[in-house]
């Protein structure tokens, strides 16, 4: 039983058993099967839900995010497939895969494949693997979402990479395949204000962490995250062309954007009056369509639009405990994924997990975590499309 369905037992035994549970009213969601699915979807769209093993729904949320990301699930199955000769090697006795990446291969495999559209699969091979490969992820303590997510993508990326170098393909600043989905670059700039030259440093990145303060937008985030710092006193910076020491000009732009942005939303901060990390349920609005507002002038295609596919929430009143649920968007419908109940809902319900709009709030403790956003390919051509296709439909 998912964390969503516990408590709307709980409030069908209390008295008032009206009362609005979880994250979504009884009234906006219903329970996924081949009745409310009809024929508004392709036979490949499958919805499964993910078995929870006492703390895993850090993990199971992600997961529905990734299986929901199409490039890097095809990718993923593509390159499964041909790594296993086509066949899948889940189900073969208790033996756990040799790999992370192997592992998600595997788990996306066995999903896609179901002949069902519907149900839940048991992701234990993953789990085994994931406690083998990283000791933090072992035991049944809460564990952080975006930690995880971070951990997967660079485990999969080094897993990619000692492949090519044991089949003697490797060459030095070769990229895998998942950084073609989600790798950005930010240019570190740095002007020095006594000879006005500007230095530029490339990073790469999988992800953006941002700041979040109350009542902001995810623009604003961004926006936040390439404000200009002042570098001075002990924080001087050495100029590569004057050689001084000097006071300078620091920020953080996006030098090319990713096909995927992954934005990590840091809710949990360390409050020095309290002594301890604390969770921040400061409202954060975010568009189911986005455009990057900080990227550089020279930046290529800087009108292009992105639109959210998957959001993670934590669901809780501190970083050391609580739930993780995902919502994920399939053929223009949305879904809430809530370890091995998936649920179809309305759109407006991400709404209620934007946060507080007061410290305190009495808004729930359900906050957006981690926004998935894909690229849209084609400009306006594939806008115009999108909008003239017909609207899914589902039957209730």
């Amino acid at each position: 039983m998912g964390f969503l369905n516990f408590v709307k037992s709980l409030a069908a035994a209390s008295p008032n058993a009206n009362a609005r549970a979880g994250v979504i009213g009884d009234g906006a969601r219903a329970q996924v099967n081949a009745k409310t699915l009809g024929d508004a979807f392709p036979p490949s769209a499958k919805f499964f839900g993910l078995e929870n093993f006492g703390n895993t729904c850090y993990c199971n949320s992600v997961l529905q995010a990734l299986y929901a990301c199409d490039e890097f699930r095809e990718r993923l199955i593509e390159h499964h497939a041909a790594a296993n000769d086509g066949t899948s090697t889940s189900g073969r006795g208790k033996e756990t895969p040799d790999s992370m990446l192997a592992a998600l291969g595997d788990l996306f495999r066995e999903i896609s494949g179901q002949t069902k559209r519907t149900g839940y699969v048991s992701p234990r091979a993953f789990i085994e693997r994931l406690r083998k490969d990283n000791v933090l992820f072992r035991g049944h303590m809460h564990q952080d979402a975006h930690e995880f997510l971070n951990f997967l993508l660079n485990e999969c990326c080094e897993n990619l990479q000692t492949k090519l170098k044991r089949d003697g393909a490797w060459e030095p600043g070769k990229k895998t395949w998942i950084h073609d989905v989600f790798e950005g670059k930010l240019a570190n700039q740095t002007r020095c204000l006594w000879c006005e030259n500007t230095t530029n440093r490339e990073e790469c990145f999988l992800d953006l962490s941002v700041d979040v303060e109350q009542n902001t937008s995810i623009t604003a985030c961004l926006n936040n995250f390439s404000a200009k710092e002042l570098l001075d006193k002990n924080d001087k910076f050495q100029c590569d062309r004057c050689g001084g020491l000097h006071e300078a000009q620091k920020r953080m732009l996006i030098h090319e954007a990713p096909k995927v942005l992954s934005l990590h939303l840091k809710r949990f901060k360390y409050i020095e009056a309290l002594g301890r990390h604390a969770k921040l349920n400061h409202r954060v609005v975010f568009p189911s369509e986005l455009k990057i507002p900080n990227l550089i002038d020279e930046a290529e295609n800087p009108d292009a639009s992105y639109k959210l596919f998957a959001v993670v929430v934590h669901i809780g009143s501190g970083p050391n405990h609580g739930h993780y649920v995902c919502f994920a968007k399939n053929n223009h419908r949305w879904f809430l994924y809530d370890d091995d109940c998936v649920e179809v809902v309305d759109e407006e319900q991400l709404q209620q997990v934007f946060g507080s709009t007061t410290d305190g709030g009495s808004a729930g403790s359900e906050h957006g975590y981690i926004l998935f956003y894909a690229r849209s390919e084609g400009g306006r051509a594939a806008e115009k499309e999108e909008k003239e296709s017909a609207p899914v439909s589902l039957h209730f």
